[in-house]
């Protein structure tokens, strides 16, 4: 924290570090207003380019300079006045009746419409809606709250900063408070060499096709008709794989939209034209309700064919049986799940704070086995840790920002492949048994940087020591392989407890569930391939004996 707060410019030396790493690396891509505003900024005093990152920052663009007080920058009035010239900010502007409330108090507005208001002790809404009828247009700030001595500011240019925010970030969920925690050291991230070839935006067009998108899906979460947002949706295939894969996430949810509304036709339309993993099984399950079973069976038997995931292949087994039946054709053969073994417990309901796995856990544990509550941190982290170097590649389109949690592509179908050779160096190192000190090393060295898959907060030195002397390479090297193949479906529904006996360097992994409960869809994939390739799995079920 020192750091920051021995800088009172910290926010606007960050700013200025956007514009010079933009300047630097997408000079290309930027139009003539952006250019002409990373050369004019840096000329400013140092106060007025303060407010105006101290306005960038804040939400909304309209302001009053009383609010706008910084010991750092002094009088606002003062400050402001340097930025008028650029067109960036505007003084007095017109305000709609809307704004205005947004910028007064309940006590201000009785003040300015004095005379119009009856109703003074309703709430602000309410007397915005009487007023509507009478103020409807827009007038200066200074004209609706006269003699008030404060001025109001609007600033012009805040989409040429999004966009700015937008390209350096590649996203715009991620704010400039990204610097400030970073800064206070409340998130450390990894340090990749990022270079040209690694920009996530290409083209001028890249930019305009996400701010499209983004549109779309803010449109899409408000609300707005669905036909009016895929009318709008980009349908030309971007030269990217990285806005195709943010295009095709949209349409899926989409026709989940349409699914809601049982607007069969048009659910089926956006699926069967959706290439986002689970549209196929979507798409059947649409023909399948409005009763096209004929169309359903023939697409059924397409993805049985060549399943895109375990999740799809899941989907097809507990559709299929349906729909033959529904046709007359002959009963589909069923899968044999491999067995898994089942530990009954029956245990008297614990009084205080409580829950299940943890009541599981203590009744388990002993000195020479003992137990601990992992779920999906012990897998994923220790994959994490063994293939850092992989995870963290700077190839194209994988980082082009110094505040990443993870590669841009991590959840794209071609993850694995685009870094295969690495991975496969990573992997090696399980058959040599040199995994151990890359694991031991990563933990010591990485701690605490942002990882997709290393859950910090769950890990201690005995727990990591504890896997490495008790997990054989081979099924560490199982986890690993099937979390590759589909990060987003993969990297959860591991068992919640892992069980430990170090004295005979083995463990059994315990999926735990209480009265009532039953195993979720990943849960039943990882639990069904760990007991198909030869790792300790079992189910506990879980009874009170006040319930018998």
């Amino acid at each position: 924290m020192i750091r920051v707060l021995e800088n009172e410019f910290y926010y606007l030396d960050n700013f200025q570090r956007v514009l010079d790493w933009i300047g630097e690396r997408y000079r290309d891509l930027l139009d003539e207003d952006e250019l002409a505003f990373l050369a004019a900024f840096p000329a400013l005093p140092q106060n007025a380019r303060a407010l105006f990152v101290r306005m960038v920052m804040r939400k909304g663009q309209l302001f009053r300079a009383s609010k706008l007080t910084y010991a750092e920058i002094g009088c606002p009035v003062e400050a402001s006045s340097h930025l008028l010239a650029t067109g960036w900010v505007e003084a007095d502007p017109l305000v709609s009746l809307d704004e205005l409330f947004d910028l007064l108090s309940k006590p201000e507005i009785a003040a300015a419409f004095h005379p119009h208001l009856q109703q003074k002790n309703a709430r602000k809404a309410e007397q915005l809606e009487a007023l509507r009828a009478e103020f409807a247009d827009s007038r200066c700030f200074s004209h609706w709250y006269r003699d008030c001595g404060d001025l109001a500011l609007r600033i012009l240019v805040k989409p040429l900063c999004d966009r700015l925010r937008l390209i350096f970030f590649g996203n715009l969920h991620q704010d400039w408070t990204e610097f400030v925690l970073s800064d206070l050291g409340m998130f450390r991230f990894e340090q990749v060499e990022i270079s040209q070839a690694s920009r996530g935006f290409r083209s001028r067009a890249d930019v305009e096709h996400y701010l499209r998108l983004h549109d779309c899906k803010e449109r899409f979460y408000a609300g707005e008709a669905l036909d009016a947002v895929l009318q709008d949706l980009p349908s030309h295939v971007f030269d990217n794989d990285w806005l195709v894969s943010r295009r095709e996430k949209l349409l899926f949810q989409i026709g989940q939209g349409f699914e809601k509304l049982k607007d069969w036709d048009n659910a089926y339309a956006v699926y069967a034209g959706c290439r986002y993993l689970g549209a196929r099984g979507r798409a059947i399950r649409v023909l399948e309700k409005h009763e096209r079973f004929d169309e359903a069976y023939a697409l059924l038997e397409v993805a049985q064919s060549a399943p895109e995931s375990e999740a799809e292949r899941q989907h097809l087994t507990r559709i299929g049986p349906r729909l033959a039946r529904r046709l007359g054709h002959a009963r589909l053969p069923a899968r044999r799940a491999a067995p898994v073994d089942r530990l009954d417990l029956r245990l008297p309901m614990p009084s205080g704070e409580w829950w299940v796995e943890g009541v599981v856990r203590a009744h388990l544990a002993s000195e020479d086995a003992p137990v601990f509550y992992v779920e999906n941190a012990l897998a994923n982290s220790l994959f994490g840790l063994l293939c850092w170097r992989a995870v963290f590649a700077a190839i194209p389109g994988a980082f082009f920002h110094p505040f990443h949690r993870g590669p841009a592509d991590l959840n794209s179908p071609d993850f694995a492949q685009r870094r295969a050779a690495e991975f496969a160096a990573c992997l090696a190192e399980l058959e040599d048994g040199s995994y151990r000190d890359t694991v031991r090393r990563n933990y010591r060295d990485k701690a605490g940087i942002a990882s997709p898959f290393v859950y910090w907060g769950a890990l201690s030195e005995e727990l990591i020591e504890l896997a490495l002397a008790c997990i054989p390479a081979s099924h560490l090297r199982k986890w690993c392989e099937r979390i590759l193949v589909d990060v987003k479906e993969n990297h959860t529904g591991f068992p919640d407890l892992i069980q430990f006996w170090p004295l005979e360097a083995r463990y059994t992994m315990i999926e735990v569930k209480g009265p009532g409960d039953r195993l979720q869809d990943n849960q039943l994939r990882w639990i069904d391939y760990c007991a198909a390739h030869g790792m300790p799995v079992s189910v506990c079920y879980l009874q009170w004996e006040q319930a018998a």
